[in-house]
């Protein structure tokens, strides 16, 4: 095990006993949540967007959530949460991760951005994508092969993700499929150079993106979360769920 390796495991205990309480139950009733969400998305369906961007508000009902929500608990459980590190530099990024499905994305120094099909910390494979997910991808990825792998990032109320592209994979024919839970956040899209202008809308519990053809290397990311926007998560925080396709299909 390398050093990087030995030293995020250290971060583990504190990520699991956290975070799998936060993925129990809610404690809150629906109708709180839900006036807090209709007035942070009004005004969403009238939005335009680039070609290529697929903007499905409150997709996903509660219930569904919820019933995701237990899968990542179950899968946190077996594959922790882990810092993953910026190249070279070795700077922890401030979201905590962990992977569903074949393949897994992970950075750390020395390796890079990378997909690898185990966890790096504990060396077990990724738990397998839950149904619902897989139907997410066929609902709204129009792409006729099945996703690879679920990054699952959790932010606290402090984290953040700077503009960025998803280009660690072989092909970009398939889309990038988001679903979002728990707290609202500011997220911020642009072009696909870093320099091209940007906008910035409300993303919130339930919610999926889809960035694809023109817009499948688009820049993005977040720029804070909304604490208090949601009661999916009894401690509050953000999970986002991005289902990718990492290997080009057979022909």
């Amino acid at each position: 095990m390398s050093p990087t390796l030995k030293a995020q495991k250290l971060y583990i205990p504190l990520l699991t006993s956290d975070v799998v309480t936060s993925l129990s139950k809610g404690t809150l009733p629906k109708p709180l949540n839900r006036l807090k969400r209709d007035t942070i998305n009004s005004g969403k369906r009238s939005m335009k967007f680039a070609e290529g961007v697929q903007f499905v508000p409150g997709a996903l009902s509660r219930p569904e959530q919820e019933k995701i929500l237990g899968e990542i608990r179950r899968a946190v459980a077996d594959v922790p949460l882990f810092v993953p590190e910026m190249p070279g530099t070795g700077r922890p990024f401030s979201v905590r991760m962990t992977n569903l499905g074949p393949l897994g994305w992970v950075s750390d120094r020395a390796g890079g951005y990378r997909y690898q099909a185990f966890h790096p910390v504990t060396a077990r494979p990724w738990p397998p994508l839950p149904a619902l997910l897989e139907q997410i991808w066929r609902d709204h990825g129009d792409y006729p092969h099945p996703p690879e792998a679920c990054l699952v990032n959790f932010y606290d109320a402090t984290a953040r993700m700077g503009l960025h592209q998803d280009r660690d994979e072989e092909t970009f024919d398939a889309p990038v499929v988001s679903v979002s839970l728990g707290d609202s956040c500011r997220f911020r899209i642009g072009g696909l150079k870093r320099s091209d202008p940007t906008r910035s809308f409300v993303l919130s519990s339930g919610d999926v993106l889809v960035l694809g053809g023109a817009s499948r290397l688009a820049f993005h990311g977040v720029d804070r979360i909304m604490p208090g926007t949601s009661t999916l998560l009894p401690q509050g925080g953000r999970i986002n769920l991005t289902l990718r396709r990492v290997t080009r299909p057979p022909a």
